[in-house]
């Protein structure tokens, strides 16, 4: 089967990898520009192209995909299917109907649930128990296409979106030649979504970062999960920001009657009032200017007042 596989970021390179292994014949990859990076902008290759790079695959660039050099040079190729693993680009009509088995999107949830761009992020601040990969045709829409396969894997309570893109990357690159070899036999049929079901995982903004101390303790230690590692939670504490790296799972039914955001010290340990008088205990910050640290360090160079509370 001759493929054109297009993805950017660190997520997409098992994928690559695992169909390179699998002697799948990748005859182009496709992804995006070398970008600025660091303090002297140096230019920064995607971490696919760095992996193609490595395994000597014909890369390609484009800036735009409608543009009639790109609808040329990619049209040429004639593949059979389209690989798509967070390229981070929309295809255009032309580029869906190019290959006889469809373009193949791996996606970071179980479609229909968390359509969009931030699927890990939001199944970990909603405070989803599963998760999972699913394989599916592109279509016209946003992941509305018919599903072809799908793997769930069990969201752990030590689980940030690193870890969990990480671990959902290697079962998706499984599923992404389970897929390819269902095509190839014949014996691989799609299904609809069912749209009833979806729900959306729109982009993260920096602002959705700022933690809302109001909201219950469980609540908010699902946001820093999901957060971590941009943009990242954070909080005021005295006039400057203080992220918010990691915290314990929330006590059920413990309680203190104080306002929200209240700090409470005791025996090296950093607990804040959230909303319903919930407690969640904070394990590792980083206060502006500083390094990150365990909580207990924090406190040992910080002398904190009688209700002094996080803004």
């Amino acid at each position: 089967m001759n493929l054109i596989f297009c993805g950017t970021p660190e997520f997409a390179v098992p994928t690559l990898e695992k169909l390179v292994a699998q002697k799948f014949i990748v005859s182009l990859v496709v992804t995006n520009r070398d970008e600025p990076s660091g303090r002297g902008y140096e230019l920064k290759p995607p971490p696919v192209k760095a992996a193609a790079a490595r395994a000597g695959l014909e890369i390609y660039q484009p800036a735009k995909l409608r543009d009639p050099a790109a609808v040329e040079f990619l049209s040429i190729r004639r593949p059979d299917a389209i690989v798509v693993v967070a390229y981070g680009h929309i295809l255009p009509q032309w580029m869906i109907d190019l290959p006889r088995h469809g373009c193949l999107n791996l996606h970071a949830s179980l479609l229909p649930k968390y359509r969009g761009a931030a699927p890990i992020q939001w199944a970990l601040m909603r405070g989803e128990a599963v998760t999972g990969v699913t394989t599916m045709r592109i279509d016209a829409g946003l992941d509305t296409g018919d599903i072809l396969l799908k793997r769930e894997v069990e969201i752990h309570d030590d689980d940030s979106s690193e870890t969990l893109s990480a671990c959902l990357s290697y079962v998706g690159a499984d599923l992404m030649v389970e897929t390819l070899r269902g095509l190839e036999r014949g014996d691989l049929t799609a299904q609809p979504q069912d749209h009833t079901q979806s729900t959306l995982a729109p982009i993260l903004r920096k602002e959705d970062g700022q933690i809302d101390w109001s909201q219950p303790a469980l609540e908010i230690w699902n946001r820093i999960r999901g957060l971590r590692p941009w943009p990242g939670a954070y909080t005021r504490f005295r006039n400057k920001t203080l992220n918010i790296w990691a915290a314990s799972r929330p006590t059920m039914g413990e309680t203190m009657p104080l306002d929200h955001g209240t700090i409470v010290a005791s025996r090296q340990k950093l607990r804040v009032v959230c909303g319903q008088e919930s407690l969640l205990e904070l394990m590792e910050i980083q206060l502006e200017g500083r390094k990150r640290m365990p909580t207990r360090d924090f406190l040992n160079g910080v002398k904190l007042a009688s209700g002094e509370r996080f803004e």
